[in-house]
């Protein structure tokens, strides 16, 4: 592995992944809007049109929806996930020595000062959001900051400011509410589907000779309302676990001691749990997910984080040049 990140190189692929997540979670959206409107304009299997009108109106709401919320997200995003974290800002007073980690990070990684915000918690954990360096947000636990010598703390409070120089956080904000949409109107699906507003018209159309073509449909309806939240999901998470190892290079980029964010890994993991304010459509947000340890053993589309054994193998690796 290089000694060194190529910033701007590290930025530009961040820029792209971005876009071509953003063009793959909005086609996706797109396929299932065209779906549920090809479903309800359709009257037996003999009458289905190979383009659907209602289809392609579906379709086009969907992908503005889903257009329209990602701009939100990048606009009002990291406000959002604060919010939902219940993090609360402090002032250098409070907690002196994170205040001054966090400084030190800043001009290390060629950064504005970032916002320091704590959430009320004893488990100890930590993530960034903020979809500009210069509107930044890093956002640690109590527990953290009580639980952390001041090593581990730099490796910490480095890995979320990597995350900030890197952009990586613009594509946490974005990823995260776009898949909650897909999420949010598969689930719709399903519960108007449970209430009886789609089965009532299937048996309706199980009186007449197109019964068989609605079951069909509805089953086609049923299953890319649960397979869309898994594929965005999937999404999601292929490129998170990169993001991570690039996010824990940097730091030691910037501090010159992997043994302060390895020492403090293992603390992580060992006591990584949920708290309030921790969902999983903010789980990767996280320095250690909060909700599900991620080992060898985690499935690759369902990992959020690379295993912790591995991350803190690579750090170590890191050690001869950083000396």
């Amino acid at each position: 592995m290089s000694g060194t990140t190529d910033f701007v190189a590290a930025q530009a692929v961040n820029r792209r992944n971005t876009f071509l997540l953003l063009v793959l979670l909005t086609v996706l959206a797109a396929v299932t809007g065209y779906v549920v409107g090809w479903l309800l304009q359709s009257e037996t299997v003999d009458q289905v049109p190979l383009v659907s009108e209602a289809g392609l109106v579906a379709a086009t709401l969907m992908a503005l929806a889903s257009i329209g919320w990602s701009a939100i997200s990048l606009a009002f995003g990291d406000r959002l996930v604060l919010a939902m974290a219940e993090a609360r800002p402090i002032e250098k007073p409070d907690a002196p020595q994170l205040y001054n980690v966090v400084e030190e990070m800043s001009l290390a990684a060629g950064v504005p000062m970032p916002r320091v915000m704590i959430l009320e918690t004893e488990v100890p954990n930590a993530f960034a959001t903020g979809t500009k360096p210069a509107h930044g947000t890093i956002a640690v636990t109590r527990g953290l900051v009580d639980q952390m010598n001041r090593d581990e703390l730099q490796g910490v409070v480095a890995h979320e400011m990597a995350h900030l120089a890197n952009l990586d956080t613009r594509y946490m904000v974005v990823v995260g509410v776009t898949v909650g949409l897909i999420a949010l109107v598969c689930d719709m699906i399903l519960r108007t589907m449970q209430w009886g507003g789609l089965s009532g018209r299937r048996r309706d159309d199980d009186r007449g000779k197109g019964g068989s073509g609605a079951a069909l449909l509805i089953l086609l309806l049923i299953v890319v309302a649960i397979l869309a939240p898994l594929a965005a999901k999937a999404v999601q998470m292929a490129v998170s676990r990169q993001r991570e190892y690039l996010a824990d290079a940097t730091s030691v980029q910037f501090t010159r001691n992997p043994n302060g964010l390895i020492s403090a890994l293992g603390k992580l993991a060992a006591a990584a749990a949920p708290f309030p304010g921790v969902s999983r459509a903010t789980q990767h947000l996280y320095i250690v997910n909060p909700v599900q340890a991620m080992t060898s053993k985690t499935p690759a589309l369902l990992a959020t984080h690379p295993d912790i054994a591995d991350r803190i193998a690579r750090l170590r690796n890191l050690g001869a040049w950083a000396a």
